[in-house]
């Protein structure tokens, strides 16, 4: 069940990352290893955290073939993707919430406390957005308005609740992840934004 969560969660990241490479018109090579550091990313880290070594995306050949496959699809046919914004925001909130609450599952499988496992879970899902938006000299979009790491830690607090009272594992962590990409686009459809500093406070007195 995680792995397929994983899988899917992969396909959509890659897809997300990809556009952004290519509305950054970067080359070919580009494309691909910004779709793949979106899509790996945050589960390397989980696995860095989790004293995984070596990292799983990195031994087992589907997740660099899937990323990299999908990557040079959005290449392709960018032209029809870029077309798809909405399609693309729904990709990377399902990317959000696969990612999010399958890191958690893992951690908590590994013994972790669940606090641990949260924060372990919102950094999977948050990862690998984040290690994009860096490579496109952008601030990254978790550090901005939009509702995106608070989605994520929504979904992972689920999936240890659901540990906690001893449910099972794979309908809980299906749940999670639902709920996840509906706050995550019901943040956009609604432009939540966390609270930001009011006006002038951020000028520096002297």
């Amino acid at each position: 069940m995680l792995t397929v969560l994983e899988i899917v969660g992969l396909m959509a990241f890659a897809a997300s990352g990809s556009l952004a490479a290519v509305r950054a018109e970067l080359d070919v090579f580009g494309v691909v290893v910004l779709g793949l550091t979106t899509a790996l990313g945050g589960g390397i880290i989980r696995d860095v955290l989790l004293g995984v070594q070596p990292p799983a995306a990195l031994v087992s050949w589907p997740y660099l073939v899937v990323g990299a496959a999908t990557a040079l699809v959005v290449f392709a046919f960018h032209p029809l993707v870029s077309r798809l914004r909405k399609a693309v925001l729904v990709a990377d909130a399902t990317g959000l919430g696969l990612f999010a609450t399958a890191g958690t599952a893992t951690a908590l499988d590994l013994g972790t406390p669940g606090y641990t496992a949260c924060l372990i879970g919102m950094t999977t899902g948050i990862g690998g957005g984040a290690l994009r938006d860096l490579l496109l000299r952008q601030i990254p979009l978790v550090l901005r308005r939009e509702i995106y790491a608070l989605a994520a830690l929504l979904g992972a607090v689920i999936v240890v609740a659901g540990h906690a009272l001893h449910w099972p594992t794979g309908p809980v962590t299906a749940v999670a992840a639902a709920v996840t990409v509906l706050a995550r686009l019901l943040a956009i459809w609604r432009g939540w934004n966390a609270p930001l500093p009011r006006a002038g406070s951020n000028r520096l007195e002297r």
